[in-house]
């Protein structure tokens, strides 16, 4: 999350709001260890698919992407984001009403600008998505 603060603050957003809503993906057993090397453990693993022993299941994370949708929507109008790329996807999947699985699709690069939106004739949209 410090990396998250520091980033809206060169932004120039010097006072942000927290919620941990938007922490990163819980690793669990696998903190610290590549992808590729958990997949030499556990081959076919998947993030958004299979989750991390002793951390978060991907359910739980998606449970986090609708509370932070449903705190937005709370506050009202326009809603500028900074945070780690998992729950970012995490969140992108549930704004779209997708299952949390989409979000292993969803490439998103160290920073890019994204843009969810809510359309009166088309519903809720990803109008931008991993944009330089």
């Amino acid at each position: 999350m410090q990396r998250a603060v520091r980033t809206a603050e060169i932004a120039g957003f010097p006072n942000p709001e927290f919620t941990p809503l938007l922490r990163e993906f819980d690793y669990g057993e696998y903190e610290g260890i590549t992808s590729a090397e958990i997949r030499a453990r556990n081959p076919g693993w998947e993030l958004f698919r299979d989750g991390c022993p002793g951390g978060e299941t991907p359910a739980q994370v998606y449970a986090r992407a609708l509370e932070f949708i449903q705190l937005c929507q709370a506050k009202g109008g326009r809603v500028l984001v900074f945070a780690h790329g998992h729950i970012l996807r995490a969140v992108a999947a549930a704004w779209l009403r997708l299952d949390v699985t989409a979000a292993g699709g969803l490439q998103l690069d160290v920073a890019t600008l994204n843009r969810l939106r809510d359309d009166a004739d088309h519903g809720r949209l990803l109008a931008m998505w991993n944009a330089p």
